[in-house]
């Protein structure tokens, strides 16, 4: 604590003064340095003078300072009443050579001890945060072997004299009082983890100090010695002052003890050592019952310590175990807890009950955690743990580090798909300006993974493949939707052209058995199949009559624009053939490259099939329209010459099956997100 200039001078004054006049009384009791005259004076100003010093130094503390008021002033009020026995007595009992027993001296003595309970506890409530069993049993233990020692030393002696009951009587008030101040100092110290401070210390040090005078004096008194002035009467005093001087320290912060070093086991095992050296001893000396029973008390509080010691530490295993398999931010099991179950479920499974580990990965959550912050970042993780824990209630969820998940199923082949499924519905999350979506790989055990480390690696790999599937198929989606808002720039009309044809090239190639990637790749070339018309002059694109040769030439050539633009776009270079080769004719007669049949990609022929029949059947610049069967009968009278006929064959199918205006209805499979900053509604 900080004073004033001031005031911690006039404290360190009182202070030096207190002891100045401790080493006078001292010197005066051990040496009559002033001779035997001097003895009055010393004992009635100079001793009671010192103990009220010690209640001024604790009450002025309680007025001070705020804190740890109460039990310093409680502590204060004790020692006055101590230092008022002492001056009752110098005036009413002194001069009386059979001073009344119990008289009002003593009452205020006693006074002392349930102000040194009261305070002691309210002080150790101010410094120990959390009290655990191990800390009651340690000060019990302590307590019960401060007591059976001072018991086997003092309480014998004073219930075998020969003095009249009442005498008796105090004697054992005195002897109990500190009996059970002692036990009381020595369990508050246990409470505290035997780390009380430095105020505590200086406490519990005055305690002992004044128990060991008074258990001085009682055993002269109850052997027939007549108590003098000795070095041992300044204990009294002394006693005083270091409760006066704690009460100045600076206090101690309240903190969890912690269960540390070698002062965990020696405290109690001194003890126990203790009482059994009581009880060793009563073998060669009998001792009285209070002090045997008090010493096999701690035999047994030492028992009871040991089994709540094992117990805490099985607990303590327990959770330390669990908090090295539990992930700490989702509370679903981490990658050890992972890898122990996943030996356990290979050895079990078989192909009649076969178990299922799915492996997640989120999407878009780096762009996440980067946009809004690694708090914010956290709070999702979180509530997706919570989400594929509460999605799998029977199996088990895992968070294996970052933004990888786990689930470990038993389930047959199907359910193990249908489970990854439902794991990354759980780990979706959309919001305004995000989109955090998930990729799975599952393994079959112990069809496909006969260990835990190849189980792994299977579905690692299926993951990683289907992931990088779709961060190319977002990137495609997002370069799509740019080129398509371009194209709608420089030509609006051509914008509906174009997704009508990408919806029915999707459609004729589905039954024509393409699907997966393929079947992507045929949606974004029908889409941008004119991307490299924005090489061509608007003057060609829009001239209303037949094109010349040398314009025929120039038009030709977006077909090549098409393929470079698109290759300068790693998501979309897989279709870049198939635009280069979208207006190739099966008899070998079209352009840029005049291959022919097969040696044409299966899309381009599709692509070239659709975006015929679409021009046909709607307004062109330099031709009229045609109904759906007049294009239908176009398109078969060109099978086999311009377009292949299965190719052909399919689209007439597709397009008879609905009415004429049912086509223009058509919702294009495909959808392209828009890149940021282009207006919504613009792309399909």
């Amino acid at each position: 604590m900080t004073l004033a200039r001031r005031p911690r001078i006039a404290l360190r004054s009182v202070q030096a003064l207190a002891l100045f006049g401790l080493a006078a009384y001292a010197a005066q009791t051990s040496l009559q340095v002033c001779g035997a005259g001097a003895d009055p004076f010393f004992e009635q100003y100079v001793y009671t003078g010192l103990i009220f010093t010690a209640a001024g130094l604790c009450l002025t503390r309680a007025v001070a300072i705020g804190r740890e008021r109460l039990p310093w002033l409680i502590l204060g009020a004790g020692l006055l009443a101590w230092a008022g026995g002492e001056v009752y007595y110098s005036i009413f009992y002194a001069h009386l050579a059979d001073p009344p027993l119990p008289g009002v001296s003593d009452g205020l003595w006693l006074t002392f001890y349930p102000a040194c309970y009261a305070a002691i506890v309210l002080l150790v409530r101010e410094r120990v945060r959390h009290f655990r069993t191990s800390l009651w049993l340690d000060g019990l233990v302590g307590a019960l072997a401060a007591s059976a020692i001072a018991a086997a030393l003092v309480f014998g002696a004073i219930t075998g004299q020969n003095s009249e009951d009442a005498v008796v009587a105090v004697d054992l008030s005195y002897a109990l009082g500190d009996l059970l101040l002692l036990g009381f100092v020595v369990g508050i110290f246990g409470l505290t983890g035997w780390r009380p401070g430095r105020a505590l210390v200086l406490v519990g040090a005055g305690l002992v100090t004044s128990a060991v005078a008074d258990g001085y004096f009682l055993y002269e008194s109850a052997i027939g010695l007549t108590p003098g002035s000795t070095l041992m009467a300044t204990l009294w005093p002394a006693s005083a002052l270091l409760l006066g001087f704690a009460a100045w320290q600076r206090p101690t912060v309240a903190e969890p003890v912690r269960f540390e070093g070698a002062r965990v086991l020696l405290m109690p095992a001194a003890f126990a050592l203790a009482g059994l050296a009581l009880l060793g001893w009563h073998t060669i000396e009998r001792q009285n019952p209070l002090a045997l029973a008090l010493a096999i008390a701690t035999l047994v509080a030492v028992i009871v310590r040991m089994a709540a010691t094992f117990r805490e530490n099985i607990r303590l295993l327990a959770t330390s175990r669990r908090d090295a398999l539990t992930d700490a931010l989702t509370g679903l099991g981490n990658r050890r807890a992972l890898m122990e179950d996943l030996e356990v479920e290979v050895s079990v499974a078989t192909e009649s009950r076969p178990s299922g580990l799915v492996l997640l990965d989120l999407d878009g959550f780096k762009q996440y955690n980067d946009r809004f912050g690694h708090p914010m970042g956290d709070t999702l993780l979180a509530r997706l743990g919570q989400r594929l824990s509460e999605a799998f209630p029977h199996d088990r969820a895992y968070r294996l580090g970052g933004d990888e998940f786990c689930v470990l199923t038993r389930a047959s082949e199907e359910m193990v798909a249908r489970a990854a499924d439902e794991a990354c519905e759980a780990l979706t999350e959309r919001g305004a300006g995000f989109e955090v979506g998930c990729s799975s790989g599952e393994a079959v055990i112990p069809r496909e993974g006969h260990d835990a480390i190849s189980a792994m690696r299977i579905a690692d790999e299926r993951l990683y493949t289907r992931k990088e599937r779709r961060q190319r198929s977002t990137a495609g989606n997002q370069t799509t939707a740019a080129l398509l808002q371009a194209l709608e720039e420089r030509e609006p009309e051509l914008r509906d052209h174009l997704d009508q044809v990408a919806g029915l090239s999707v459609e004729v190639g589905r039954e024509m058995g393409i699907n997966g990637d393929e079947l992507d790749d045929l949606a974004r070339a029908a889409h941008l199949h004119d991307v490299g018309k924005v090489a061509v002059p608007d003057a060609i694109l829009q001239k209303p009559s037949e094109l010349d040769p040398v314009e025929w030439e120039m038009m030709k050539n977006h077909a090549i624009a098409g393929e470079r633009i698109l290759s300068a776009a790693p998501a979309l270079s897989s279709i870049a053939q198939l635009v280069r080769s979208s207006h190739e004719r099966w008899e070998g007669g079209g352009y840029p490259d005049g291959i022919a049949g097969e040696q044409i990609p299966l899309g381009a022929r599709i692509i070239a099939a659709c975006d015929a029949y679409h021009s046909m059947i709607t307004l062109r610049v330099y031709g009229g329209t045609l109904d759906t069967a007049q294009a239908i009968d176009e398109l078969r009278r060109c099978a086999g010459q311009q377009f292949d006929p299965a190719v052909v064959e399919t689209l007439c199918r597709i397009v008879a099956a609905t009415d004429e205006d049912g086509f223009e209805r058509r919702v294009p499979p495909v959808q392209f997100s828009l890149p940021e900053g282009v207006p919504a509604g613009t792309a399909a």
